[in-house]
């Protein structure tokens, strides 16, 4: 850790869409904090013993929601660490007040260009297998991200290299620690 790194005392919870950057972005940071990274997605998955899609299929949605909520909080009373959260989760009440009482929510919020790109790169998001790509993401962004917008700090996931998107969280985590208010709601900080 440098001299502008910020200390972690609470963990980092990544928030947002899916092709965002959560687990990637999240990796680079939590290496620049030297701290552990956590996919809250692949701790689900361990702990029901089948893939997230498998379990809606078999449980339904809110048994899903209830599972995830107990996994994150879980998580969430190990050391602070950076945490990358599936894209519904902060959206479900009882979670995201979990995350604001025990974390510091930073929703990576990105265009619809970028994450139309970035999802067309991966084959395992069964949602988008349903209709069109950038219509079912549109429509996730017109419902999740005035749900986002409650996130302690809020980055613009741009398209380019992850290490710029890293610098942004990391001098809003600084700002934050000093009591700076401004960079972390526009997304412009660094």
């Amino acid at each position: 850790m440098t001299a502008s790194t910020p200390s972690v005392h609470r963990t980092i919870v990544l928030v947002g869409l899916m092709g965002a950057g959560k687990s990637s972005i999240g990796r680079r940071l939590a290496a620049r904090l030297g701290v552990a990274f956590v996919d809250a997605d692949a701790e689900i998955e361990e702990a029901a013993g089948c893939k997230i899609p498998e379990f809606f299929e078999r449980y339904g949605e809110p048994a899903f929601r209830d599972g995830e909520r107990r996994v994150i909080a879980r998580l969430l009373d190990a050391p602070p660490r950076v945490m990358a959260t599936g894209g519904g989760a902060f959206i479900d009440p009882k979670t995201r007040a979990l995350i604001q009482d025990k974390a510091v929510s930073v929703w990576l919020r990105a265009e619809l260009d970028i994450l139309v790109k970035r999802c067309a790169r991966r084959k395992h998001r069964p949602l988008l297998h349903k209709g069109d790509p950038r219509e079912i993401l549109g429509n996730l962004m017109a419902e999740r991200y005035p749900v986002y917008e409650h996130a302690d700090i809020i980055v613009d996931s741009e398209d380019g290299p992850h290490e710029g998107v890293v610098k942004k969280i990391l001098s809003a985590l600084t700002a934050r620690r000093d009591g700076e208010a401004a960079p972390e709601r526009t997304g412009a900080a660094g």
